[in-house]
């Protein structure tokens, strides 16, 4: 079995983006063993908890929908998997409420920027996400109606479009692109967190884990099965696709005939935090373990079928 974690080999982090507004603090770390330790990359987009003091004073309601936008604590359960496994971890400080990682920077509800979109981005009409009030910069959520107190100004979306959005998925691409060059192919496991999708006792019980691959689109299927096959095998609930079959990061950075998968992993938020959704609770460590076999079961049916996936051309 290939990755017996971070401790056996020389880790390095790296910080890079920049927080607008942030006194000079980093968007995001990169940590990673060299050499690799496994053909996997976690990412988590959604759980940045740095807010410079001028985004806080713009928010209408910030404890409340910090709560809400966050996927609470879930670099914590990276960092716990990715140091039992040795795989690459990307984890964003840069909160989703500031920009969402998992949006195309054309993903926009324009109508929150004073004087529309700026002369360097495109302006399209508002997909799905934003007109729900979830697109690049959330708008407003559902039973507390719209974040900010006023209309963003258009050098302030390009501010973090540049210095936060840009970097992270520079970093994320060459990150997987170094991996498969190392391992002949690669696997994103694209982490987030989701509240509880209904009582998990019953006829039909809610999922404790979402796997997402686009419908096939963003992996090999042996991927997918494997994933849902262990999870389910350690007595979990786990749904394919629904509700949550990947966003933009998988979208962008999937690419299955180049030897590059992603998957998007959806974990409840009641497996590993306490009952108020709010801090660490019990089930942390036995759900850090639970992905982390996965993870390697995964890296394992990467590397053992890598020689029949399509490489690219040097």
């Amino acid at each position: 079995m290939v990755g017996q974690g971070r401790n056996a080999h020389d880790s390095g982090r790296l910080q890079g983006g920049l927080l607008p507004d942030g006194e000079g603090q980093a968007a995001f770390d990169l940590f990673r063993c060299r050499p690799s330790a496994i053909p996997v990359m976690i990412a988590v987009p959604h759980a940045g908890r740095r807010y410079p003091a001028s985004l806080v004073e713009q928010m209408r309601f910030p404890d409340q929908a910090r709560h809400r936008l966050e996927d609470r604590l879930a670099d914590v359960l990276a960092h716990k998997v990715a140091d039992q496994t040795g795989a690459t971890l990307l984890v964003s400080h840069a909160p989703r409420a500031m920009i969402d990682l998992n949006r195309s920077p054309d993903d926009m509800d324009w109508e929150m920027v004073a004087g529309g979109s700026p002369t360097r981005l495109p302006r399209l009409a508002a997909g799905r996400r934003a007109r729900s009030g979830l697109g690049l910069v959330p708008r407003r959520l559902s039973g507390m109606g719209e974040i900010w107190k006023r209309r963003m100004l258009a050098e302030e979306l390009e501010a973090r479009i540049e210095l936060v959005h840009k970097p992270y998925h520079a970093a994320l691409s060459q990150g997987l692109e170094n991996l498969r060059d190392r391992w002949g192919s690669a696997l994103l496991i694209d982490l987030h967190s989701m509240p509880p999708l209904g009582p998990k006792s019953g006829y039909s019980p809610s999922p404790d884990f979402v796997v997402g691959d686009r419908y096939g689109a963003s992996c090999g299927a042996s991927l997918s099965l494997t994933a849902i096959g262990h999870l389910e095998n350690e007595g979990r609930n786990v749904a394919h696709n629904r509700p949550y079959a990947g966003g933009y990061v998988l979208e962008r950075h999937s690419a299955p005939a180049r030897g590059i998968h992603a998957l998007q992993m959806e974990v409840c938020r009641s497996a590993y935090l306490d009952a108020e959704l709010t801090e660490p609770g019990e089930g942390l460590e036995e759900v850090a373990e639970l992905l982390a076999n996965c993870v390697r079961r995964l890296a394992d049916e990467l590397t053992s079928g890598s020689r029949s996936f399509p490489q690219a051309a040097e």
